[in-house]
């Protein structure tokens, strides 16, 4: 209960972390259900307090946090709400406001690989292809 009140947890991280108690499976399957029940697991909670944080002080765009969502094994539809808690205004702005630091940064004579560069960076950040080469295009035009 410890584990999950200090902050909220996906079911993949309990279960490893009883997995390295090394506890039986019945008694794994027991907890689980007992902090679900009592509400000290919840996965949609967790999603969207993941979706946030990333969001927020990471910056990270909705194509990474989905993939790290499904690599901690959270289902679809939960994602989907989570997704939901990013505004798509805040969100333009976030990208628009982060291309504009990176490309101050880039001391790049040649447009062409600025705006190569400036796309990766963006890319990797995780957001959608179509919204980066808008904003690139809109920045080194």
């Amino acid at each position: 209960m410890q584990f999950c009140a200090y902050r909220d947890r996906s079911h993949k991280e309990v279960e490893e972390k009883l997995n390295k108690m090394n506890m039986i499976p019945a008694a794994q399957e027991q907890i689980i259900i007992q902090l679900m029940q009592e509400d000290f697991l919840n996965e949609e909670r967790f999603a969207r307090s993941f979706v946030r944080g990333k969001f927020r002080i990471k910056k990270w765009g909705k194509i990474k946090i989905k993939q790290e969502l499904k690599f901690r094994e959270i289902s679809s539809p939960i994602i989907k709400i989570a997704l939901t808690e990013i505004e798509q205004e805040k969100y333009n702005a976030t990208l628009y406001e982060l291309a504009k630091k990176k490309l101050d940064l880039l001391k790049e004579p040649d447009s062409f690989k600025k705006k190569r560069k400036l796309a990766d960076f963006l890319l990797r950040k995780g957001y959608e292809s179509n919204l980066v080469y808008e904003v690139v295009n809109e920045l080194l035009e």
